[in-house]
């Protein structure tokens, strides 16, 4: 299967330069690599620059409102187990008036895949800032998504297309909802792509090491450290360690040294051979009132 089966080139209409190009050619690369049929494969957006990409992808979209996608993408998926589910939203969309919406799709945990395009402003409303933009009183995306309950949560960069493309097998293939933020550039309004230099790349069990530096915790604080071929006390990454995941996810509150993590940040353990229980759906309403169920 080629993947121009699924881009259409000729109606794109983002901006030259946007990281929206990077995002879609990687989602349309990892497809292609899953190799799932087309009917099984279904597109849910909100409203802002990132959720016109139903519109340039050949495959079952349904652009929504403002907010609303994570609803919908939790009705599509429970209506039909097989489909795919991936849900495009921007930092605007979903963390604002979407904001409870993303919280208790999180909470329920629905088998679906979450891409949250985070720029840190709203393109369509000629760039103001959203709230996810970097300052104190900006929403931590990664932390607040811990809190949540979330199962599987990373993060990684439009212009990084192995690690991006990495990131999103991984969660396609998380049994739960995945949640990943995308930190992208808008070529008009938030052109970052100089501005990301201090960047620590997390990979399971290895050591947080980074352009010759290094990170300690000391009494439950990162600390950062010249890097000396010594390997005691450095921190040792672990994504299925809660406790240090909301550490990784405060790093710039902590303090603004502190490099950006890009990866896997947390992921929820499931036992082996786990026996999930299908729960018998009623359909029958007199059915349903003579079992006695309080509302």
């Amino acid at each position: 299967m080629n993947n121009n089966n699924y881009i259409i080139y000729n109606k794109i209409k983002w901006c030259l330069g946007c990281g929206n190009y990077s995002i879609i050619n990687q989602l349309s690369k990892i497809l292609n690599i899953l190799k799932i049929k087309k009917k099984y494969i279904v597109i849910v957006s909100g409203i802002g620059c990132s959720s016109r990409l139903p519109y340039y992808i050949n495959l079952k979209g349904v652009h929504t409102i403002h907010g609303r996608a994570f609803s919908i993408a939790t009705g599509i998926k429970l209506s039909n187990n097989k489909f795919n589910v991936w849900v495009i939203t921007g930092d605007g969309d979903s963390f604002s008036i979407g904001l409870k919406h993303l919280l208790h799709t999180i909470r329920r945990n629905i088998n679906i895949n979450i891409l949250i395009f985070n720029n840190g402003i709203y393109a369509l409303t000629k760039g103001q800032k959203s709230y996810t933009y970097n300052n104190n009183n900006s929403f931590n995306i990664i932390s607040l998504m811990l809190s949540s309950g979330a199962t599987y949560v990373a993060r990684t960069l439009y212009n990084n297309p192995i690690n991006l493309r990495k990131i999103l097998l991984s969660a396609n293939k998380h049994i739960g909802t995945s949640c990943i933020e995308i930190i992208q550039n808008c070529p008009i309004y938030n052109n970052i792509k100089d501005k990301i230099k201090n960047i620590l790349y997390l990979k399971n069990n290895s050591y947080l090491i980074y352009n010759n530096k290094c990170i300690i915790l000391k009494k439950n604080k990162p600390i950062i450290k010249i890097f000396n071929t010594n390997l005691n006390n450095i921190w040792t990454h672990n994504i299925y360690n809660l406790y240090k995941s909301f550490i990784l996810s405060n790093f710039n509150k902590i303090n603004n040294r502190l490099p950006i993590p890009i990866g896997i940040i947390y992921k929820k353990k499931i036992a082996k051979n786990k026996k999930y229980i299908k729960k018998k759906y009623i359909n029958d309403i007199k059915k349903l009132f003579n079992k006695n169920i309080i509302f």
